[in-house]
Formats: C-alpha cells, structure tokens, sequence
C-alpha cells in the first residue's frame, strides 16, 4: 500500500563543481514522481543552498562568518529552488517551500502548525522541499544538520520511510576510501557502539553531516517506528529499490516506537534545562516506569518555566530521559531533595505535585544501558 516517504539528500549529492548536480537532482526527481503518480506522498529535504549560494557569490568554501553563511543561504535558497521548480514542473508536480528551524519544531503550539501545513500540502499531492532557514538560523536554533532535519520532518509527517540519500551506498565496516577490506552494511537491527565508532566523520567539504549525523537520523526515526535507507545519491533507483525493500544500501530496522506527543518531547524539542538526579531516580524512572519526584532531584541547571521541557540526567552524565516539568527551574531549586509535604507546607505552586509527570515523561535510547 502507498504511504509516506521522506528523501533527504545532502550538499554533496548536490554540487558539482561550481554548479548545481543537476544529474542528481533530475534522478531524484524521476523517482519522486515515479512514486507520487503511484500514489505515495514524498517529502524532499533538501540542502544545497549555502553551497549554492557561496559559488554564486564566489565565496571560498571555508571559513566563512555566520553573516556570510547566511547571504550564501539567501541568495542559495532561490537558485536552488528556481532549479527544482523547473525540474519538477516538467514531470507535472507542483513544490512547495518549507524553511524550518530548531524553535519551531521545540515549541509545542508552532511545531503543530507547521505539522498541519505540511500535511495539508500532502493532501493536496504538493511535493514540500523542506530546508533549514539558514538565512536567519544562529547556534541556538539550528538542526546542525539536515540529517537531523530530515528524521524530525519524518516523524512529523508520519512517515512509513525515510530515505538518506549520501555519496556512498550506505554504512561499511570501516571508512572504504581508505580501507580496502571494508564491506557494506545491508541491514542493521541495532545501532551499537561498535557500529558508531566505525561510521567515522564526514570528510566532505561541501556538507555539513557525515555517517554519523546519519546514524543519528536513523536513530530517531527508528525508535518512532519508522525504518531508515541510507544509500548512494548516484544510483538511479536507489529511492525506488528502497521503498521496494531492494538491497541496494543500509536499511536501519524501526524499534518499538513512541507516539504522538512523546515523541515531540523525545525528539522535537531543544530542553530548556538539565535536572540531575540520583542512582534511585535512576531506577525508579528507567525500570519502574515512575514519575520523578523531588527527593531523587541533586541539581538543578538552566533557567525553564513550567511547561518547558527538560533533559533529565543521571549521575554519571548520561542523559536518561526527557519530560514536561511543573515546577519553574527557581521554585524547583528551592524544593529539590524535599518530600511532597513539605513542599506544599512551603506554598510551592506547580501544575502537578510531581517534578516530571511519567505521562509527561520519554526514557531515552542510552538512557538505561
């Protein structure tokens, strides 16, 4: 049965030379509409624009400033769309524009309506070309990179697939532009350790993720049910082999999955705050499905409201879950390592008498191992 799938495909897929990788983009383009005329609805998420624009406006590849980043991605923004507008218009698709940062997916009211404009355009069979707004992202707000991006959107939309499409056929054993043993990858179950360690750096000079950035977008996507292709942008049918479950690259196999508004806890949104707790919160949190409480609470960091999310961290530094608080980050320091009735003997205000509510709560992937 038809579904949803998002493609993503990178800077370096993109460029060539001083020009736009217009081979790339027609094959992507070919298969996009392969698909839409069989009924999927497709998602491109699509990076280029600083690229495109710093060629434009002849800047050097590296070493640019923010504000230079951010004129390279203005001026990259239209070149780069006026191209897929011509490309896709010859297959008789219409494209939409989507420019997101990080503050609309971690702020629950602006995350839905950007969900509801992206579902609308799918319904209207309106392929969305969902980019990081480069032009005014700072630190603070940015995705780091359109991997990221990409399992955000996917998970937004509901996605059945994600396709990363990158300049190699999907994860090796070790680097294989250095390692002549390294073999492919076909299928991963798990992301562990090991496979982390082997996935190394990007080395390219043109994108700003790596294997790694793609493990990670695989990581997010796969503990919220949807399975992950990463597979070369040269081949003509990799998006289409993916989508017919081919092998043909590295399929990353969904976990079992979290839904709905948890997921935007887990996933979407930037924490406002740490809270580090001890070994017995730890436990009660991770294995007994509990709430957190404020005697399991040792510190306190970051300035939150009530509502904000929060990462809750454990004693050895590991992050272990995030959650919904109810108490403001002030009134939490006071009440910390306190029971529940001296706290209300204090007059402390809150929505709930738990720190983190467990139905305001996500247990991370590393969280417990």
């Amino acid at each position: 049965m038809p579904g949803t799938v998002v493609v993503k495909i990178g800077s370096s897929s993109l460029m060539e030379g001083n020009h736009l990788h217009t081979g790339n983009m027609e094959a992507v383009a070919d298969q996009l509409s392969a698909l839409m005329k069989d009924g999927w609805k497709a998602v491109l998420v699509s990076s280029g624009a600083v690229a495109a624009g710093r060629m434009r406006l002849g800047l050097p590849a590296e070493g640019l400033t923010i504000p230079e980043k951010q004129a390279a991605a203005a001026v990259g923004q239209g070149v780069l769309m006026q191209a897929y507008e011509r490309i896709f218009e010859r297959r008789g698709i219409i494209i939409a524009q989507v420019l997101l940062t990080r503050d609309v997916m971690g702020e629950r009211r602006r995350y839905v309506h950007a969900r509801n404009t992206l579902m609308t355009l799918l319904h209207h069979r309106v392929l969305p070309i969902v980019n990081e707004n480069d032009t005014v992202a700072v630190e603070e707000i940015r995705f780091g990179d359109n991997d990221a991006l990409s399992a955000q959107v996917a998970v937004m939309v509901d996605a059945d697939l994600l396709v990363l499409l990158t300049d190699t056929d999907g994860l090796y054993t070790a680097d294989p532009r250095v390692d002549a043993g390294a073999v492919r990858i076909p299928r991963l179950a798990e992301i562990t350790p090991q496979i982390w360690r082997a996935a190394g750096r990007t080395r390219s000079r043109v994108g700003t993720g790596g294997m790694r950035s793609k493990l990670q977008a695989a990581r997010i996507a796969s503990s919220t049910g949807i399975p992950t292709v990463i597979a070369s942008a040269r081949r003509s049918r990799a998006v289409l082999d993916a989508v017919e479950g081919k092998d043909g690259g590295t399929y990353v196999e969904p976990q079992p999955h979290i839904r709905g508004r948890k997921r935007w806890i887990a996933y979407s949104s930037a924490p406002r705050g740490r809270l580090i707790v001890d070994e017995g919160a730890v436990r009660a949190l991770c294995l007994d499905g509990r709430s957190l409480l404020a005697p399991g609470l040792l510190d306190v960091q970051g300035s939150f409201s009530a509502g904000d999310v929060v990462s809750i961290v454990g004693p050895d530094g590991r992050e272990i879950a995030r959650g919904v608080v109810n108490y403001d980050a002030r009134d939490l320091q006071n009440v910390r390592g306190l029971r529940s009735q001296d706290i209300r003997e204090m007059g402390v205000a809150a929505r709930k008498p738990e720190v983190v509510h467990r139905d305001d709560l996500v247990i991370m992937e590393e969280g417990w191992r």
